[in-house]
C-alpha cells in the first residue's frame, strides 16, 4: 500500500477550506455564518445559548412554548417577512397570518416550503406534527384546521420569529 507523499498532502491542505470547529466557535464566528446563511448546523447548543434570548433558546433548541397570548408577534398586523430568530431563515408572509384565536400567532401558509421542515412528534398527547426550521430549530406545530385554502394552522412561537417590516427588506 503506498502512502501519500507529504507535499500531495500539504497540497491538499492548502485548497480544502479551512473551518473552525464546533469545540473552537465563538459567538462571532456563529454570528458570521448566520449572516452568510450557511453551516449554521455547526453552531453547538452553547453557541446558540449565548446568542439567544432564554426564551428563544428553550423554545427552537429545547422544544418549549410559550403561554398563550403573551407572545410580542400575536398582534402584529405590519406587513413583512417573518424569519426564525436563530438562523434568521424566512418561514412565514404577513399576508398568511390570521387571528386563530388560539393565543399564538398562527399562519394558513409558509412562505418557503424549503425552509419548513415537518415531523411527527408523539411527545404529547398523542400525534401532533412539528415545525422546525430547514436548520433544525423547533417553531411550533401545524394543525389541519386551518382556513382555505390550505386548511392548515401553523401554530408558532413568538419568541422562535423575528418580524422584517417590508421596508426594511
Amino acid at each position: 500500500m503506498k502512502t501519500p507523499c507529504l507535499g500531495a498532502l500539504m497540497a491538499l491542505l492548502m485548497v480544502l477550506p479551512l473551518t473552525v470547529s464546533a469545540a473552537e466557535m465563538g459567538v462571532d464566528q456563529a454570528r458570521q455564518l448566520i449572516e452568510e446563511g450557511r453551516n449554521m448546523e455547526t453552531i453547538p447548543k452553547a453557541v446558540w445559548k449565548q446568542i439567544l434570548t432564554p426564551a428563544q433558546y428553550r423554545i427552537l433548541w429545547k422544544k418549549g412554548t410559550e403561554r398563550p397570548y403573551t407572545g410580542s408577534l400575536l398582534e402584529n398586523k405590519q406587513k413583512g417577512t417573518y424569519v426564525t430568530a436563530g438562523c434568521r431563515i424566512p418561514v412565514f408572509r404577513s399576508d398568511h397570518k390570521y387571528d386563530s384565536q388560539t393565543g399564538w400567532p398562527s399562519f394558513w401558509k409558509s412562505h418557503k416550503l424549503d425552509n419548513v421542515v415537518l415531523e411527527d412528534d408523539w411527545s404529547w398527547m398523542g400525534k401532533r406534527v412539528e415545525v422546525l426550521s430547514a436548520c433544525g430549530e423547533h417553531l411550533g406545530h401545524v394543525f389541519q384546521d386551518g382556513p382555505k385554502p390550505t386548511r392548515l394552522r401553523y401554530c408558532i412561537n413568538s419568541d422562535a420569529l423575528l418580524f422584517i417590516p417590508d421596508e426594511e427588506q
